[in-house]
């Protein structure tokens, strides 16, 4: 049967341009269709986990990515209410001994990382078209796509369409298939500042103090993408043209005094507030379709695997549709099974940390004091911890269960 490619790649982003670059090398003809014609600062993950950094080097990738100005971190410090600054800081996390030869996460700016990534993919003899409107995804036996460029309408087949077009995307919703997901825990803010050439560029933290907790990253040059979790009850807590102002002046807290650098910087981006739950597609495959990234479903961003899980996904797909002509729905199979139990994995320790240091008040406040305490004599209490960074499979199953989570979180305390 004849086709106009091997595969259309709906989305330019990380996931469907770092496919369309491993493909291409690999001698497929691959379209890829993009909607923006510019890369934007949308609040999305600049911070890959260690285990992603792994795939970025299995893809041969990484080299890009340095050269590009990723950076990597070299310590986490976690700060919280119940302990002094002093404590927090003693107990830092060194990020290169978490793997083997990795020096830590890698930070790149989103639409720097998602540019580099597209123009990488043109060079390696992909088709990339900006601009683009899809108006039509059928899959089937002998998948096509309808698509607009430049006032043309044209419809093109494929031997294989992938959907790497995110959370609303649009594959996913015409191949009907579902996307479950779990109830809100707390709300979710992102902004990107520059200015904050004191904040330290290998240090990464996390923290809560009364009804705020943060997350930083920074990206080099002054700039650190931040992240603040606060109840759903405060859903428009940082609305209005105020709003990037007042996030920031949230980061005033007594436990991290080096959060003075964050509130004296400036916005350098957009504020997006969103829920912060997960989702997830039972079987991310259809005849004539297969779905990466935020599209097959998406890890609450508390722990920000987001960069790390589109790695993989790029990396088990290519891999599978390299090592045989025959690209039949079944040959996902190992990759659905995988990502099925990776997902789930993941999704257990998100909560778990949403439940540790975005619970707010007297109850959580003890909660998270009792944990500091307890898991300085019990380290499979920092399990979640190790699954964020080392990734999913390094842990037994029985550390993603409804009664280890009720262990870290001393619910089983008094049981009995």
């Amino acid at each position: 049967m004849s086709t106009d490619y091997d595969l259309i790649i709906v989305g330019g982003g990380i996931g469907g341009s770092g496919l369309a670059a491993i493909m291409a090398e690999a001698g497929a003809s691959v379209l890829v269709l993009e909607e923006s014609t510019e890369f934007r600062d949308r609040v999305r993950g600049e911070w890959i986990a260690p285990w992603g950094v792994v795939e970025t080097k299995r893809l041969g990738l990484y080299d890009l990515l340095v050269r590009a100005g990723g950076h990597h971190l070299a310590r986490h410090i976690s700060y919280d209410e119940t302990r002094t600054p002093a404590e927090s800081e003693a107990t830092a996390l060194a990020l290169d001994s978490i793997l083997p030869e990795i020096p830590g996460p890698l930070c790149i700016g989103h639409p720097h990382h998602c540019q580099t990534l597209y123009d990488e993919a043109s060079r390696r003899g992909a088709e990339m078209l900006r601009g683009v409107q899809v108006e039509e995804v059928v899959p089937g036996a002998n998948p096509r796509v309808a698509y607009v460029h430049r006032g043309v309408r044209l419809e093109v087949t494929a031997r294989l369409i992938v959907g790497a077009d995110g959370r609303q995307s649009q594959v996913r919703k015409a191949c009907g298939i579902a996307l479950h997901q779990d109830p809100p825990h707390h709300m979710f803010a992102g902004l990107l500042v520059e200015g904050a050439e004191g904040w330290a560029d290998d240090i990464q933290a996390i923290g809560t103090e009364k009804d705020f907790a943060f997350l930083t990253f920074p990206q080099g040059g002054g700039k650190v993408r931040v992240y603040g979790s606060y109840p759903l009850s405060q859903r428009n807590r940082f609305a209005g043209p105020d709003g990037a102002r007042l996030f920031l002046n949230a980061f005033q807290v007594a436990c991290s005094p080096e959060n003075h650098h964050i509130v004296a910087a400036e916005p350098a981006g957009p504020l997006y507030s969103f829920f912060n739950n997960s989702a997830w597609a039972d079987t991310p495959v259809a005849e004539g379709v297969v779905l990466i990234g935020d599209a097959a479903g998406y890890n609450d961003p508390i722990v920000g695997q987001g960069l790390s899980i589109t790695y993989r996904d790029v990396r088990l797909v290519s891999d599978l549709l390299k090592s045989t002509g025959e690209w039949q729905p079944s040959l996902f199979a190992p990759y659905v099974e995988e990502r099925t139990e990776r997902m789930r994995r993941l999704r257990h320790a998100a909560l778990v940390t949403a439940r540790l240091e975005a619970e707010f008040g007297p109850d959580a406040q003890a909660r998270r004091r009792a944990f500091h305490e307890r898991a300085m004599t019990d380290p499979a209490l920092t399990a979640h911890g190790i699954a964020v960074m080392a990734g999913p499979e390094v842990l037994p199953p029985e550390m993603f269960t409804e009664a280890h989570m009720d262990h870290v979180l001393g619910l089983d305390q008094h049981a009995g």
